[in-house]
């Protein structure tokens, strides 16, 4: 997975990814600079060589060629570069001048090699560097007068030019730890600012579909009952006005909630200050939904069963909105509400509150249009507190609603210890 770049870098942390976005055009101005400088120095030695000749000549034109020019690849390229120096080096050792000026671009390829190469490769440079110095050492001292003469010379000249390899070397190593550290820190601010992002759209999708089940809650029910009032009022304009105009001010009611309960939401989602932040409602308001279903004809039984505990306010509208869904969804599909009965089961157990509400109408004969929301909103709601929700029809005919919480989810005062 790609995550996008941190832009919070220090000026050195910029300055470096810039040098390393444009590292080619460095490499090629050094590699210019040092055929320049040091291959010229390379002709003046050879000059004044004892080596010199015509494989002198041929062996110090190689070096002072190639060996900037691998350096101008020693980033795309760390091994070739280095093998390439390497071998230049043996060779003029071998058929012409023992050592040029040239030949200081062996600790710019052991640097180059340590940042950029692998493994194997760093230790393999290290080690021709250091093999290099010691083949140098012991030419350069064998003129030396006594035996002993001879000895300290050898090791005065490999620890002069041994310690720079190791120097650049080790110096390679911190700059490539370095680059891997700021990398980390990068690509770990990227991810912290992918995830805050991703955090942000998940976020804002739950609350999508957590508005979406409240408008669907209020409209939904509030609709049910003002249909079911309209067809009742409808049949008793004829033969009792009376009772229509009952009718007509349960709608008005109906109407005028739904409407409150519609501002409340949409107020809320503009952030205004005066908006209605009353409580939501709960079980404790589960008289007053049933009463006003029974307005609308049908006929509900409430039961309540063990010792009532209190709930958080999130699981206390849960449980609302299941016995506000599941009789809205009775006044639609279970039949006629003259004639249809429900009956409201809140049963507390030892460890989880079920609630069932089960009808007696068309059970699974009843229609669907399949474009309702009720359902699903009633099995997202119910998951937020690892609960489960059973929906279908009913051995003897009907249809059965039941939902079960653990107590240790949605008792306030429990959630701590979930």
């Amino acid at each position: 997975m790609t995550f996008p770049t941190a832009t919070s870098d220090s000026p050195v942390q910029q300055a470096d990814a810039w040098l390393t976005r444009r590292g080619w055009i460095l490499d090629v101005s050094l590699a210019v600079l040092a055929f320049l400088l040091l291959g010229g120095f390379s002709f003046v030695t050879l000059g004044t060589s004892v080596e010199g000749g015509a494989a002198g000549l041929v062996t110090t034109w190689l070096a002072s060629l190639g060996m900037p020019a691998a350096l101008a690849v020693r980033r795309r390229f760390p091994v070739a570069s280095a093998v390439a120096v390497n071998a230049l080096a043996l060779l003029h050792w071998l058929l012409g001048p023992p050592l040029l000026p040239i030949d200081l671009l062996i600790y710019v390829s052991v640097y180059s090699t340590a940042v950029h190469g692998p493994r194997w490769a760093r230790r393999a440079s290290l080690s021709s560097a250091l093999l290099g110095s010691g083949l140098v050492a012991l030419q350069e001292a064998a003129v030396w007068g006594s035996f002993s003469d001879r000895a300290i010379g050898v090791v005065f000249l490999f620890i002069a030019m041994a310690a720079p390899v190791v120097v650049a070397w080790a110096l390679g190593l911190l700059r490539r730890s370095t680059r891997a550290r700021w990398e980390s820190l990068r690509e770990r601010a990227a991810r912290l600012e992918y995830e805050r992002d991703q955090q942000a759209v998940i976020a804002a999708g739950a609350e999508r579909a957590r508005i979406a089940r409240e408008m669907h809650d209020v409209v939904a029910h509030s609709l049910s009952i003002i249909v079911a009032q309209a067809d009742g009022g409808r049949y008793a304009a004829r033969t009792d006005p009376d009772l229509a105009v009952g009718a007509l001010e349960t709608i008005a009611d109906t109407a005028r909630g739904a409407l409150a309960d519609t501002r409340r939401i949409l107020g809320v989602l503009r952030g205004d200050a005066a908006a209605d932040t009353a409580p939501q409602p709960g079980l404790a308001s589960l008289d007053d939904l049933v009463r006003t279903v029974r307005e609308s004809g049908l006929g509900v039984e409430v039961v309540t069963w063990g010792e009532r505990l209190p709930l958080t306010p999130a699981a206390d509208l849960a449980v609302y909105r299941v016995c506000q869904e599941s009789l809205t969804n009775v006044l639609k599909h279970a039949g006629t509400p003259g004639v249809v009965h429900a009956r409201v089961d809140v049963a507390w157990h030892p460890g989880a509150l079920v609630v069932q509400i089960d009808d007696d109408g068309r059970g699974a004969a009843a229609g669907d249009d399949g474009a309702g929301n009720g359902i699903l909103g009633m099995r997202e709601r119910i998951a937020l507190f690892s609960g489960s929700l059973e929906s279908g029809p009913r051995p003897g005919g009907g249809w059965r609603v039941k939902a079960t919480l653990p107590t240790s989810a949605i008792v306030a005062g429990t959630m701590g210890r979930w």
